[in-house]
């Protein structure tokens, strides 16, 4: 599948769960729903991947978790906040740039509408972010 196609996907998984389930849950009640439903969809992911982080071409010791790499292409950053503020999306631009991926979902459950909770993240673009 291409990255949109995976987007798509994880769209589709994403309205059903929060149908099922609404907002104002923990963030990690909606991805254990999700996970289950990538599973039974049979599509390829990992969870609470962890990434190296070099820092001046030294590996560092420390890592970054992702919460789901769905076929090594796409992140899906999950989160159950009022907001999505600038720092989220930064923090998902950051992964894109470690993982080297070029897509990311930054997905919010927290809303009445999912896709009102739901951003497009593209390596490498910052339109829009406000980082002050």
């Amino acid at each position: 599948m291409t990255e949109n196609e995976l987007a798509s996907a994880i769209y589709r998984l994403g309205v059903k769960v929060h149908r099922e389930l609404g907002p104002g849950l923990l963030e990690s009640v909606y991805e254990e729903c999700l996970c289950y439903e990538l599973e039974k969809s049979q599509i390829s992911f990992e969870r609470q991947k962890t990434i190296p982080v070099s820092y001046r071409g030294v590996q560092l010791d420390t890592k970054l978790r992702l919460d789901l790499i769905l076929e090594d292409k796409l992140i899906v950053e999950l989160k159950s906040v009022k907001n999505i503020d600038p720092i989220h999306l930064a923090q998902t631009l950051t992964y894109l740039k470690l993982s080297k991926c070029k897509l990311g979902l930054l997905i919010n459950f927290n809303t009445t509408l999912f896709k009102n909770g739901v951003r497009r993240v593209i390596n490498g673009q910052l339109h829009g972010i406000d980082f002050t």
